[in-house]
């Protein structure tokens, strides 16, 4: 098992049954594990303000945890709208997003971006994992920092390299 699919397992453990995506490279890994693990129905938005406005109103509806997949800061920038209104109405939503590898960070990429000052305005709670085998782990925390009253956004940022290192498995869930 890798990050991803303990990430999977975790998120399919606490009954998230869809995820809003619109993945880049540096999410194949969580992409592969939407599909080999099972039990998560991808949704592919083709603009990630799609896919936030949706997890979203799916929050506000099923009145329970959404779960968006988005490609990088740029990604998560582009959706920061919809976020802003989950966190005003403290809907459920856990969002995962990808990063460059650990060893490529020094290169100072093009699409390489602070991705927690992004996130930090309009999540409760905001983490980068760094190490594999606390990716399980570390979503457990978003989805409680998401579903503990008054609830609200959290955003888990996994560098593309510990989302395809092996891992133990998946984290254990405690209800908020």
């Amino acid at each position: 098992m890798n990050g991803a699919e303990s990430l999977i397992h975790t998120a399919r453990a606490a009954r998230i049954d869809v995820c809003f995506a619109n993945p880049g490279t540096t999410e194949m890994a969580l992409v592969t594990a939407l599909d080999s693990v099972g039990g998560i129905r991808p949704v592919l938005g083709l603009f990630e303000g799609v896919c936030t406005g949706a997890a979203d109103g799916f929050g506000r509806m099923a009145g329970r945890p959404a779960m968006t997949l988005l490609h990088l800061g740029p990604g998560l920038a582009n959706g920061l709208a919809n976020l802003h209104n989950a966190r005003r109405a403290r809907t459920p939503v856990v969002n995962v997003v990808g990063d460059h590898s650990t060893r490529h960070l020094q290169f100072d990429s093009l699409l390489q971006s602070d991705i927690e000052s992004l996130a930090a305005p309009v999540s409760a709670w905001v983490r980068t994992s760094t190490d594999a085998n606390s990716v399980a782990a570390d979503f457990a925390q978003a989805l409680r920092a998401a579903t503990t009253p008054p609830g609200g956004v959290a955003t888990l940022i996994i560098p593309a390299d510990l989302q395809s290192a092996p891992v133990a498995g998946a984290a254990p869930l405690s209800s908020p």
